[in-house]
C-alpha cells in the first residue's frame, strides 16, 4: 500500500532529514520525493510505501506531525487512492 506525505512550512535546515528519519524509524520506504522552496516556504510531497510500516496509516500522520512540530511545518498523510481521487479533473 502506498501513501502520499506532504510537508509545508517556513524553510529551515533539517526538514527533509527529520521527516525521512521518522519514516525510516517506522520501516517506511520513500519511493519518490519532490521538494521546492516557494518564497521562503518549504513544500515537499513524497510517495511512500507503507506496506511494512510499524504503525497503522491513520496513526502515521499524527506520528509524523509530532516529529515535525519542532520544525514548524505541517505534515499530512493520505492513502494514495484518496489523494488520486481528490486530484482527478
Amino acid at each position: 500500500m502506498k501513501a502520499v506525505v506532504s510537508v509545508i512550512g517556513k524553510d529551515r535546515t533539517g526538514i527533509i532529514a527529520a521527516v525521512a528519519g521518522a519514516l525510516a524509524e517506522r520501516n517506511i520506504n520513500i519511493e519518490d520525493i519532490s521538494q521546492t522552496i516557494m518564497q521562503n516556504n518549504f513544500v515537499m510531497i513524497m510517495l511512500v510505501d507503507v506496506q511494512n510500516s510499524s504503525v497503522p496509516l491513520d496513526k502515521l500522520g499524527e506520528d509524523l506531525q509530532k516529529a515535525a512540530d519542532s520544525l514548524g511545518v505541517t505534515v499530512h498523510v493520505q492513502h494514495e487512492d484518496l489523494f488520486n481521487a481528490m486530484h482527478r479533473v
